[in-house]
């Protein structure tokens, strides 16, 4: 199992046309094959910079991998996340063995 997450803070308000676009577009990414419990969440604590993330799992790398390749992730790398994200920290764990 991989977690995926990203935690980031957007260039524009939250209110504005641009942001609902941005969450709008990354609800599509919950559609690509493999990827498993998205969640789109709103930073609760004041103790980082970042307003916003991303959390999904998936079952192994090589759907993690594939995920990255599919055309929908890459066009909202593009099309949203590079015009709308002014900073992010991703993380990606996998479970330790007891």
């Amino acid at each position: 199992m991989i977690k995926h997450s990203v935690i980031f803070k957007l260039k524009y308000p939250e209110d504005s046309v641009e942001a609902q676009n941005f969450f709008k577009s990354a609800k599509e990414l919950a559609s690509i094959s493999g990827v498993q419990n998205f969640e789109s969440l709103r930073q609760t604590s004041k103790k980082n910079n970042y307003d916003f993330g991303f959390s999904m799992e998936f079952t192994n790398r090589i759907l993690y991998e594939e995920y990255n390749k599919h055309p929908l992730h890459v066009n909202f790398i593009q099309e949203y996340w590079l015009p709308c994200v002014a900073e992010f920290m991703e993380t990606d764990y996998e479970p330790m063995d007891a």
